[in-house]
């Protein structure tokens, strides 16, 4: 387990470039997952520390959640999500025996060039996912926090479209509420299912440590 005032790099890494996050939240026992796009922050006026904010509807099932267990947990990666030909079918496929195992479809083998462009692809993509274990706050509504955490992430979230014009990815409305999540530890993880825990902790290095939330 490693004790660090400051976020892992592959972690920092994941959450630049990753567009999306998958939100756990949980309520009596139920869990529930969705899907949000998100900004990081290494800081704010408002925080010490990193914190990731993101927008939801006031009425989502994860601000019921939240105001009853603030507990939360994260999963980033920057992993493609293009599943590869299975050895035993490519080995089927390169021998010409075409007959489909049963359930599976004949798919014709890749051309040389598209397995080599992939193989660079998901070399140089796939790397590692991250679990990020943390407490979440609704800002208060109308308050300059709530203000400034908006705009930031609306600033982040915002992107060009092809004529000219921008649209926000998500949340964007003003009664949207706007969730603070406040980083404590986490798990990383790779596509060897090599995984290393990390605990967040303040500069005096005071806070109690915990791996993955216990």
């Amino acid at each position: 387990m490693r004790v660090t005032a400051t976020l892992p790099s592959e972690v920092v890494q994941c959450l630049e470039n990753a567009r999306f996050l998958h939100l756990a939240t949980c309520r009596d026992n139920v869990p529930h997952v969705s899907l949000m796009s998100y900004t990081y922050l290494p800081s704010s006026p408002y925080s010490r520390g990193p914190v990731i904010v993101m927008t939801t509807n006031p009425a989502s099932k994860k601000i019921l959640n939240l105001s009853e267990n603030p507990n939360v947990s994260l999963l980033v990666h920057d992993w493609v999500s293009h599943r590869p030909t299975p050895a035993s079918q490519a080995r089927r496929l390169s021998s010409g025996n075409t007959s489909p195992t049963r359930g599976l479809p004949i798919q014709q083998p890749p051309s040389s060039l598209a397995a080599l462009l992939f193989n660079l692809n998901a070399s140089s993509i796939s790397s590692i996912s991250a679990t990020i274990n943390g407490t979440a706050r609704v800002a208060p509504h109308g308050s300059e926090e709530e203000r400034y955490y908006r705009d930031v992430h609306l600033a982040n979230n915002t992107f060009d479209e092809g004529d000219g014009s921008s649209r926000f990815a998500s949340g964007g409305e003003e009664e949207a509420r706007v969730v603070v999540v406040t980083i404590r530890d986490g798990r990383i993880s790779d596509w060897k299912g090599g995984v290393r825990d990390w605990v967040l902790v303040d500069e005096s290095g005071m806070d109690a440590p915990r791996v993955n939330g216990c």
